[in-house]
């Protein structure tokens, strides 16, 4: 069934405000799939603090074009859905992978990052990576790491002399 031009014009805004606010937008193929199974993709998805939309591909590629987008031949073929990584992007990547293991109809055409094409292996490689919250306890560590050696350093002559004086008070006390 055809939709108005005013449906489509409202369509194209929506996905044009996803594709802005997504740091990473990822494809997904979901020919022959069932409603309780695209539900739960588009639950995983949302607790990985993203989205999951069935788009339709011709609008879908007017708005990516607009947002300045290359679109790779095809990447909007066949049916579309679309995972939008508005928080952490490894987080929402991981999430869709494990969504749709197992999943023989669904499968992962490839996405954009930074306005730049991913193929699939991109795309799962991003899901390897750690989410956006291990990452930056990681960095954390790095950067605590110097400081806490640091006072331990200007620390040790202090505790040394500490210990001089107790093995000599103890020293004393015994004789």
């Amino acid at each position: 069934m055809a939709i108005s031009k005013q449906r489509k014009e409202e369509a194209l805004n929506q996905y044009a405000d996803w594709f802005k606010r997504s740091q990473a937008i990822l494809l997904v193929e979901y020919t022959g799939a069932k409603m309780k199974d695209l539900d739960a993709i588009r639950a995983k998805i949302r607790d990985a603090g993203g989205e999951f939309h069935i788009v339709k591909n011709t609008l879908a590629k007017r708005a990516l074009e607009a947002n300045g987008m290359p679109i790779p031949a095809g990447m909007l073929e066949k049916s579309t859905a679309v995972s939008f990584a508005f928080t952490d992007a490894a987080g929402t990547a991981k999430a869709l992978n494990e969504a749709i293991k197992g999943m023989e109809f669904a499968k992962v055409k490839g996405g954009f990052m930074g306005g730049q094409a991913l193929n699939p292996a991109q795309v799962k490689a991003l899901a390897d990576m750690p989410p956006l919250p291990v990452m930056r306890a990681r960095l954390l560590g790095v950067l605590q790491a110097p400081a806490a050696k640091l006072v331990r350093t200007i620390a040790e002559p202090a505790r040394s002399l500490a210990s001089v004086f107790r093995a000599y008070s103890d020293k004393s006390a015994a004789a």
